[in-house]
């Protein structure tokens, strides 16, 4: 297999991945909505984020 040939074969099986994937979410989203989204986060509060849960610090 040329090197061509394998870079074109990795590229279409990344893209079918991604497409498999946003074909899995489509569906799990169904008729939801960013208002939906709005809802759920409006019930979590201001509460600090569990240990383990923290975003990593950034020094940029």
């Amino acid at each position: 297999m040329s090197l061509n040939q394998w870079i074109a074969s990795a590229a279409a099986q990344k893209v079918g991945a991604m497409e498999t994937a946003a074909d899995f979410l489509r569906r799990r989203a169904g008729d939801a909505s960013g208002d939906d989204f709005a809802k759920v986060l409006d019930r979590v509060g201001a509460k600090p984020p569990q240990p383990g849960d923290e975003l990593p610090f950034n020094k940029h």
